[in-house]
């Protein structure tokens, strides 16, 4: 079953823990600007901004979209940040994923109370592409143990480009977990049993991105 960005309403501002269509906002500072035009999603994420796909995902799926990262004469218009969570879960609040969601607010440093897997693609101003894993009973302990590097990219052909459309497939299927750029696979990693369970997320920070052609697959 596919299931896409269809009938989404997104026109408007989006506070906080705000619910609009089929995502939930976690937004820090000042809310982001969000508009649907046809099958494309346009965000304006003036600070730092999560947007929570709201049903958990589990067994074998994979989730495709097409991101753009926008530069032009917008305020906030910045190379960087083309981010994503996935498998996430609250070790604090197993049964409510939500249930710190306003605390969280879109602050980066919070999301290591998570347990998820996160590829910061054109992070650091553009300089790293990056893989990590959370561990969230961690939270509070150095960076290094809470979310440990798995791997990395700081070659010009895996950070982002202008206005280019990046076509991103994340897998989560027979065992492991796969993050795949324009059908390269940059990154791979085995999985526990139930590890690729969760929530996914649209992670951006100060940039101005358009998400097309989103959809999950069960497979």
């Amino acid at each position: 079953m596919m299931l896409r960005l269809t009938t989404l309403l997104f026109a408007g501002l989006l506070a906080a823990c705000n619910h609009s269509g089929r995502w939930i906002s976690e937004s820090e500072g000042g809310p982001a600007s969000l508009a649907e035009r046809g099958d494309t999603l346009e965000i304006v994420a003036p600070e730092g901004l999560t947007l929570w796909y709201p049903e958990p995902l589990s067994g074998d799926y994979r989730i495709r979209y097409d991101a753009t990262v926008v530069i032009g004469s917008g305020a906030h218009d910045r190379l960087a940040d083309l981010n994503c969570f996935w498998a996430a879960s609250d070790p604090q609040h197993p049964d409510d994923f939500f249930a710190r969601s306003a605390w969280r607010a879109g602050t980066f440093a919070r999301y290591n109370s998570l347990d998820l897997f996160y590829v910061g693609y054109g992070g650091n101003d553009n300089t790293t592409t990056r893989f990590r894993k959370y561990h969230g009973r961690r939270f509070g302990a150095p960076a290094d143990e809470v979310k440990p590097l798995l791997g990395q990219y700081t070659d010009t052909a895996h950070l982002l480009r202008p206005n280019r459309p990046l076509r991103i497939e994340i897998t989560v299927a027979g065992g492991r977990t796969t993050y795949a750029a324009d059908g390269e696979v940059l990154f791979s990693r085995e999985l526990a049993p139930g590890e690729g369970d969760g929530y996914f997320g649209l992670r951006l920070l100060a940039n101005h991105t358009l998400i097309a052609n989103f959809g999950i697959e069960r497979l």
